[in-house]
């Protein structure tokens, strides 16, 4: 059996942490091999190693490219030995040109003189390898993010890369892109290209996969082909325990209206655009509303201005408790008892080289400022309180959050706006990039609050999270309302229909 990559014993410690613990991992020649775990399993460190991110001597173990021993010190020699690994913050420049962006780093871009003509027409040419109709010429910045995660396979491709790795390529990819990028995958799995496919998403390694390994804890746990997994059976070794359904939804008690929203539209300052119309609908204490349409409907958009986060226009009326408010900044809308998860929990949601403790505490600094001054060991007490609501895994409150997995980030998130006491908590993708094991916690805390009557919004581009964890379902398109549907009659088909059929057939739809 000829394999393209090869891990043998391989151990990596961090101060007081045993990221990797004798770790074996191999690859036959021309497949897509899936490599799944939790996060904190271990997985982005493995592949770190074999980028030479992590070089030679910084952690035990042999590594093997083509069944010959490499040693790498660096980035550049592993990429010279024909491997690329595709991050899921892209290593691009918005502001040159896609061509530009294909060779960045390459030969012919350190010349004294380009020539451009060459330039395009080769990328060109490696646009059309993988099929993607984009005008080299064409600044990055002018492309969606699935598309510039599409260059970055054409970027790799350039460098006559045998061994491609994508570790979560798809988290801000829309449907369509997706499906583009697993053509892609396909096409050079028939061209004898090894792919590692790293994705929390099964249905996609169930699809593309070859064989799956899967690591738990920093230990190989099993290789299999993918004849012999199923969904179930990945999620059970990844958690090490057999989970009796990925959305734990829970019947409750749902009460009176808490949110109301009549005749809502915004209009954005800076480009005058009314990017939320005409939108009406109410939250119940207790309820979770689950919130879906396609990439670009407005559902973000609805809710960052109604938080206050946008500067422009309102028209309608926003009541709380059946009192009408005036919401013109975030810490407005904390006042009035909302919160909001953003999707984006590393821009906006955490700063990231700051304390646990302190990112847990930033939402409500009143709350530990008795005397005008942060109190630290008031900051402290709180801080664990939270961690221990949200079964936070961490080895110290004072470590920084940049040194958390995803899911664990995602907590501290949720732990922020939890330490407010919100009435209405919104959540936008609040398992983006997180592990199943993550979400399912996620998940509980949601149930949890629910219980407690706190009313949730859950915004979610993922459709078997709408349907397993919302009692009732909003759909959006064009930035309005297209329909409504109740937990006992919501489908997948009904929700797409009203996403892409717009208002005024919705009705016709539900009925």
């Amino acid at each position: 059996m000829t394999y393209a990559l090869q891990m043998k014993g391989i151990t990596k410690e961090f101060p007081g942490v045993k990221a990797l613990d004798n770790v074996s991992f191999s690859v036959r020649k021309g497949e897509i091999h899936a490599l799944c775990g939790e996060n904190g399993a271990g997985k982005s460190t493995l592949m770190k190693i074999v980028s030479g991110v992590y070089p030679f001597g910084t952690y035990q173990g042999d590594i093997l490219i083509n069944g010959n021993e490499v040693r790498y010190k660096n980035t550049k020699e592993s990429q010279e030995s024909g491997v690329s690994i595709i991050y899921q913050e892209l290593a691009l420049v918005p502001e040159m040109t896609v061509a530009e962006n294909i060779f960045l780093g390459s030969d012919r871009m350190r010349k004294r003189i380009i020539n451009w003509t060459e330039l395009y027409a080769e990328a060109q040419y490696w646009l059309d390898q993988i099929g993607l109709n984009i005008d080299p010429q064409t600044k990055l910045e002018e492309l969606t993010v699935g598309k510039q995660q599409l260059i970055e396979i054409v970027k790799a491709l350039t460098r006559n890369s045998e061994i491609l790795i994508l570790d979560e390529p798809t988290a801000a990819l829309t449907e369509n892109e997706v499906k583009i990028l697993e053509e892609i995958l396909n096409g050079l799995r028939q061209k004898g290209v090894t792919c590692i496919y790293i994705s929390h998403k099964l249905g996609e390694v169930m699809r593309l996969a070859d064989s799956v390994t899967i690591l738990r804890d920093g230990r190989t746990i099993s290789t299999d082909p993918i004849e012999m997994l199923s969904e179930d059976k990945i999620v059970t070794k990844m958690v090490g325990r057999k989970l009796t359904e990925l959305f734990p939804f829970k019947k409750r008690a749902i009460k009176d209206t808490i949110l109301e929203v009549r005749n809502y539209s915004f209009i954005q300052k800076d480009t005058g655009k009314e990017i939320v119309k005409d939108v009406s609908f109410t939250l119940k204490r207790g309820e979770i509303l689950g919130v879906s349409g396609l990439m670009g409907a407005g559902r973000t958009e609805l809710f960052t201005s109604l938080f206050g986060g946008y500067a422009g226009k309102k028209i309608g009326e926003v009541l709380m408790d059946a009192t009408t408010v005036n919401i013109k900044q975030p810490s407005d809308a904390i006042k009035s008892g909302l919160a909001y998860v953003s999707e984006d929990r590393k821009r906006y949601g955490l700063i990231l080289g700051m304390e646990i403790t302190k990112n847990s505490t930033l939402a409500a600094l009143s709350k530990v400022m008795p005397k005008h001054f942060i109190d630290s060991s008031l900051e402290l007490k709180h801080a664990h309180s939270l961690a221990s609501k949200i079964n936070l895994k961490a080895h110290n409150l004072e470590a920084k959050v940049n040194q958390l997995s995803g899911g664990n980030q995602q907590k501290v998130v949720l732990s922020k706006w939890l330490f407010t006491d919100p009435k209405v908590l919104i959540l936008d993708e609040p398992t983006r990039g997180i592990d199943v094991g993550a979400k399912y916690e996620i998940y509980k805390i949601m149930n949890e609050l629910a219980n407690q009557g706190v009313g949730i919004i859950m915004i979610s581009s993922e459709l078997p999270e709408i349907l397993g964890m919302s009692d009732r379902v909003l759909v959006m398109a064009d930035g309005t309302v297209s329909g409504e549907l109740y937990r006992e009659e919501a489908t997948q088909e009904k929700i797409m229909k009203m996403a892409t059929t717009g208002r005024e057939n919705y009705e016709s739809v539900i009925h």
